[in-house]
C-alpha cells in the first residue's frame, strides 16, 4: 500500500467509519487488524484516535496546518511500522501517542534548525555586505534564500534537510516518516521550481 493510498484513505475518513462498529473490545479489533494490514482497521484508527493526534501536535506546534501534516505522518508512519507494534508493550493509542511525540519533536527540531541556518544567513549576507565588493554575490543569496522561501513547506523542508543538514534522501525518509519515493520526488520538484524562479526573465 503506497503513501498516497494511505493518505487517501485517511482524507475519506472525515465522515463516521462505517465498517464494524466499535464495541468494547473494538481497540484490540482494530489494533490486530492493523498488524494483519487490513486497511479498514487503519481507517477506523485514524477515525479514533485522530483527533487526539491532532490535538496534541496543535498544542505542541501552534499551527493547525502543522498538526494536519502530522497526524498524516503519524498514521502512514503506523502503517509503515505496524509489524513493530507489540500489544503487551502498551495499547494502541498509547503506541500512535508515542509516534506523534517524535513527529512533534522531529518539527520543532527542524524548526529551530531554520531559525539558527536563518539567522547564520542574516550575519553572513550583513558581513558580506560591509566587506564584498561585489554586492551582487550578497543579492544572489538574497535571492536564492527568497526563492526557497515560496516553495511549499514540504519540498523546502526535504531540501533544507537535504542541503543545510546534510542528510542523505534516505535519512530524510526516516526522519520525516514520508516513502524514500516520495522524498525524491519532493526534491526533484523543488529544485526543478528553484530553477524556474532564479531563471532569467524570458529564458
Amino acid at each position: 500500500m503506497t503513501a498516497h493510498r494511505i493518505t487517501g484513505s485517511l482524507a475519506d475518513t472525515s465522515e463516521p467509519y462505517s465498517g464494524r462498529p466499535p464495541t468494547q473490545d473494538g481497540d484490540d479489533w482494530i489494533a490486530r487488524g492493523l498488524v494483519r494490514g487490513d486497511e479498514h482497521c487503519l481507517a477506523a484508527a485514524y477515525h479514533r484516535w485522530g483527533r487526539l493526534v491532532h490535538t496534541l501536535a496543535a498544542r505542541a506546534l501552534g499551527d493547525p496546518r502543522e498538526a494536519e501534516d502530522i497526524t498524516q505522518q503519524v498514521f502512514v508512519a503506523a502503517w509503515r511500522g505496524r509489524s513493530t507494534f507489540r500489544p503487551e508493550r502498551g495499547t494502541l493509542p498509547a503506541w500512535l501517542t508515542g509516534i506523534t511525540r517524535r513527529k512533534i519533536a522531529d518539527t520543532l527540531t527542524a524548526r529551530t534548525r531554520r531559525t539558527e541556518l536563518a539567522a547564520t544567513l542574516g550575519a553572513a549576507l550583513e558581513h558580506e555586505a560591509r566587506t564584498d565588493d561585489r554586492p551582487e554575490r550578497v543579492l544572489d543569496r538574497m535571492v536564492v534564500t527568497e526563492e526557497l522561501a515560496r516553495l511549499p513547506r514540504v519540498q523546502r523542508d526535504v531540501l533544507e534537510l537535504a542541503y543545510f543538514a546534510d542528510l542523505t534522501q534516505t535519512q530524510i525518509a526516516d526522519r520525516t516518516g514520508m516513502p524514500l519515493g516520495t522524498v525524491k520526488s519532493h526534491a526533484r520538484r523543488g529544485l526543478r521550481r528553484l530553477r524556474q524562479g532564479l531563471a532569467p526573465a524570458g529564458c
